[in-house]
């Protein structure tokens, strides 16, 4: 593949936040789309903007509860909301399905609701559930959530072996439905391999997106979680919202 890549055609990577919000994508599950979701809205708080992050559906509810980790770390139970919690640990759609007691889960419900807090937010650091393609309701799928939003996305993605093709298939999959990608975040990079030290520069040839690898942060720290997104991602991620 050559450096201009076979999505040249495409909108490259914005390198920013809208001053609405944006849209915290993952390549898959459990690549650290909390933290950054929690590390870009302390980030906003701290600025002065009244930042609220939204998770449209929780799914293996309890012990996982993504609103109230970025609670924790912001200090402050106004700063995320959760629309609908489950208790399976499966896609939503599934996760409704196979639900103990009668959960009805609805599509337009989750959108309408996310475009709620959206609208009435300063700015919203949405954050999806595991991949673009994992099934939320009524056949619909989180991509298609974060179309029907209409914040740009940032995608986050393991540092390690393997990620290449996620990242550019996510990518890829972003602007097909025309969502602008503001960039690439390389989720607990250290640099320990020859496939993590290459990564960066080759996402962003393939891609064209702004890449930036982050350390292991303490999640048991605010300070951590709050510094290690500020300090990693450029201050030009965040600037339309701080400064709108």
């Amino acid at each position: 593949m050559s450096d201009t890549s076979e999505d040249s055609g495409l909108d490259r990577g914005t390198g920013r936040i809208a001053e609405d919000g944006v849209f915290v994508v993952g390549t898959d599950t459990g690549v650290g789309k909390t933290v950054v979701t929690a590390g870009l809205t302390g980030w906003l708080r701290d600025a002065g903007t009244e930042a609220v992050a939204v998770k449209p559906c929780q799914t293996g509810y309890p012990p996982d509860d993504d609103a109230a980790f970025v609670e924790s770390v912001c200090g402050a139970t106004e700063a995320a909301v959760c629309l609908k919690r489950l208790s399976p640990p499966l896609a939503p759609e599934v996760a409704a399905r196979e639900a103990d007691d009668d959960v009805t889960l609805s599509y337009e419900s989750i959108r309408d609701g996310v475009a709620d807090v959206v609208a009435g937010s300063e700015t919203a650091v949405v954050e999806g559930i595991g991949g673009l393609r994992v099934p939320l309701a009524d056949g619909r799928e989180i991509i298609d959530l974060v179309s029907d939003i209409g914040l740009p996305a940032l995608v986050v993605a393991r540092s390690g072996l393997g990620t290449l093709n996620h990242t550019a298939l996510t990518v890829r999959a972003l602007r097909q439905r025309d969502v602008p990608v503001v960039g690439v975040v390389l989720n607990e990079y250290e640099g320990a391999t020859t496939a993590e030290r290459t990564n960066p520069s080759v996402i962003e040839r393939m891609t064209g997106c702004s890449v930036w690898p982050v350390p292991p942060l303490d999640v048991e720290s605010s300070d951590s979680v709050i510094s290690g997104i500020s300090t990693d991602l450029p201050r030009s991620v965040v600037r339309p919202a701080i400064d709108q």
